[in-house]
C-alpha cells in the first residue's frame, strides 16, 4: 500500500515540464545566458515538488477557512483569490486573474457550443421520431405528395375512359 507522502506527490513529469518550460522562458528572456537548457538535478525537481505541494496544501486550507467564514461547504475561485492575498502573494493575483477570466471565456464557449450541437441533436432526434411514428410534417408532407399524384392517376384514367 502506498504511504500518504506517495499518494500527496505531484507527478514528477508534470513538475519537469513545468520547471524546464520556466527555465526555458527565462534563457530566451536572458540575452546574456549562453546555456541552451539548464540541467536539473533530481533532488532539485523534488524540493520543486515537495515546495508546490506545500504551497496547494496552505493555499487550499486557507481558502477553506475564508470558505468555513462564509458558511459555505465549496470553495469558489474567489476564495482562492482571497487566500492568496491573506497569504500575502500579491505578485500572483493579476496573473491568476487573468487567467481565471480566460479559462471562463473558453468555458462559456464550449458551453454554448455544446447548447447548440445538444438542440440540435435534439431536433434532430425529434424529427427522426415524428418520421418513425409518421406524424411528423415531412411524413405529412410525403403522404400529401403521394396523394396528390394517387388522384392525378386516377384523373388520366378517367380520360382515358371518356376519350374512347
Amino acid at each position: 500500500m502506498a504511504s500518504t507522502s506517495e499518494v500527496d506527490d505531484l507527478p514528477r513529469a508534470n513538475v519537469r515540464r513545468v520547471v524546464k518550460g520556466k527555465l526555458s522562458q527565462l534563457m530566451k528572456d536572458n540575452p546574456s545566458s549562453s546555456a541552451k537548457e539548464v540541467a536539473i538535478h533530481k533532488e532539485a525537481l523534488l524540493a520543486c515538488s515537495e515546495s508546490a505541494r506545500i504551497f496547494i496544501h496552505y493555499l487550499s486550507a486557507t481558502a477553506n477557512d475564508i470558505c468555513y467564514e462564509s458558511k459555505r461547504q465549496t470553495i469558489n475561485a474567489e476564495d482562492v483569490l482571497k487566500a492568496i492575498e491573506e497569504m500575502e502573494f500579491p505578485e500572483l493575483l493579476d496573473p491568476l486573474k487573468t487567467s481565471l477570466e480566460a479559462f471562463r471565456k473558453q468555458n462559456a464557449s464550449k458551453k454554448s457550443e455544446n447548447k447548440t450541437k445538444s438542440t440540435d441533436r435534439k431536433r434532430k432526434s425529434e424529427v427522426d421520431l415524428e418520421m418513425e411514428n409518421g406524424n411528423g410534417s415531412h411524413a405529412e408532407d410525403a403522404n400529401e405528395a403521394q396523394d396528390d399524384f394517387g388522384e392525378e392517376n386516377k384523373e388520366d384514367e378517367n380520360d382515358d375512359v371518356e376519350e374512347d
